[in-house]
């Protein structure tokens, strides 16, 4: 897959053999229990193979992760006894393919509000219209999770989370843009989506809720598993830019002493200071995650220590790029180079939700409570 990562980023396509190999090796399924057919993994668990995965191959570490999400959301319900997403679950052992179509342009209220019309059917599905972007796994998904607002009431508009089949492509109520050509994670194929009132069955309806800030399951679990996963992907990075700096340091050599850089006192302490901050993610990562399975109780500091732990691994990532280039000197610069493919790559991260500024605005309400008005 690392071989075949240059290719699709060079090519902007869409790894289609990484992705044949994961299903063949039962990925798809890692999060779904052992009784239906899936590995049964915790999500900690789930969360250092992502980092693994990430090391070699980012884009499809995250088109992958979207995937993940959703059969997440399905563990974290059915360990609350809520069985709504069973289908996900069932369906990711068939081969099914679940795509996250939450993203809208300019929607800041992300999980609590959607500019995507939901109405209602007389079956009890709903006829979805709007537009989607940031939607990985375009040319491959067959189910779309996705949100939008009924507004048949005006009085009390309700948010509307439901799955709508790729069918629908065919059908002609939806269009999928070729559009994706990006700086980095171009295998992703993250292309924007338009639903001309698109249909999602009633049987693939799994929750209606109010509007605003909610603390439905649905809507933690969403949040904290592309918080956990989201931040396994770029910490991965980190490892690998770590890794690729540690061993061109120990071949690269200084014309003035006549050392490799490995004995560069300056050098040394800059990978030093790498490890030392990557260090740091990998173990809040599986500690946090593990809280997630085990229904931990950190009350209103949930979302806080989630966009934190989110915010920490893209920032971390980053920087640890940053110093992976230095150390590597001027041949990363050239996009033959694995650190300068990295470099574009890890920037993605810092616009996936939360951004810098709704995580410290979270962190900041969780501890000095809301704005006053």
């Amino acid at each position: 897959m690392r071989e075949r990562a240059a290719i699709h980023d060079r090519e902007n396509t869409f790894p289609a053999e990484d992705l044949a190999d994961l299903t063949a090796a039962g990925y798809l399924a890692i999060l779904v229990p052992s009784e239906l057919g899936g590995s049964g993994l915790s999500l900690a668990e789930a969360s250092v193979l992502q980092q693994r995965l990430a090391t070699a191959a980012p884009a499809t570490a995250l088109a992958i992760n979207m995937h993940l999400v959703w059969t997440g959301v399905a563990k974290v319900l059915a360990d609350r006894d809520i069985d709504t997403l069973r289908f996900v679950q069932e369906g990711s052992v068939a081969g099914e393919i679940f795509a996250f179509g939450i993203s809208e342009a300019g929607n800041d209220l992300v999980l609590f509000g959607s500019d995507t019309d939901a109405a209602p059917q007389p079956d009890g599905g709903y006829a979805f219209t709007g537009t989607k972007i940031f939607t990985t796994l375009s040319p491959v998904w067959t189910q779309l999770g996705l949100h939008g607002l009924d507004t048949s009431n005006p009085d009390a508009p309700k948010m509307v989370y439901a799955f709508v089949p790729r069918s629908e492509e065919a059908a002609g109520r939806i269009t999928i843009r070729d559009d994706w050509d990006t700086l980095g994670m171009r295998g992703t194929q993250s292309r924007t989506t338009e639903l001309h009132g698109a249909i999602a069955p009633g049987d693939r309806v799994a929750r209606i809720l109010d509007p605003g800030p909610n603390p439905d399951p649905i809507v933690f679990g969403i949040f904290s598993v592309f918080e956990v996963l989201i931040a396994s992907v770029y910490t991965g990075i980190a490892r690998r830019a770590l890794d690729v700096a540690v061993a061109t340091a120990k071949v690269r050599t200084s014309k003035k002493t006549g050392k490799t850089y490995s004995q560069d006192p300056d050098i040394r302490w800059r990978i030093a200071d790498m490890a030392l901050a990557y260090d740091a993610l990998p173990a809040q990562l599986q500690s946090l995650a593990d809280d997630i399975d085990a229904q931990a109780d950190h009350g209103a500091l949930w979302f806080a220590k989630l966009a934190g732990l989110k915010h920490r691994a893209v920032t971390m990532a980053k920087a640890v790029v940053d110093d992976a280039v230095l150390v590597a000197g001027g041949s990363s610069y050239f996009t033959r180079s694995e650190l300068s493919r990295l470099y574009r790559d890890v920037l993605a991260g810092l616009f996936h939700p939360s951004d810098p500024e709704s995580a410290h605005a979270t962190v900041a309400s969780a501890w000095l409570g809301p704005v006053e008005s």
